[in-house]
């Protein structure tokens, strides 16, 4: 299984990841943001009147 990082071989010490280098960088990207889940609910178009049945705030 090659490292998710950097597609060197995996160690067992460190699986997934090839070296305690490559762990620390994917930890530094989930810690700043740097990995992102898509939003399945798009975003309310606020140009839009809201919908007749739906009151405003």
């Amino acid at each position: 299984m090659p490292c998710p990082v950097c597609d060197k071989p995996s160690e067992k010490k460190w699986r997934p990841f090839c070296s305690r280098r490559c762990a620390d960088l994917d930890l530094g990207k989930w810690l700043t943001g740097g990995y992102t889940l898509p939003d399945s609910v798009p975003a309310e178009d606020e140009s839009q009147p809201p919908p007749p049945d739906r009151k405003p705030h």
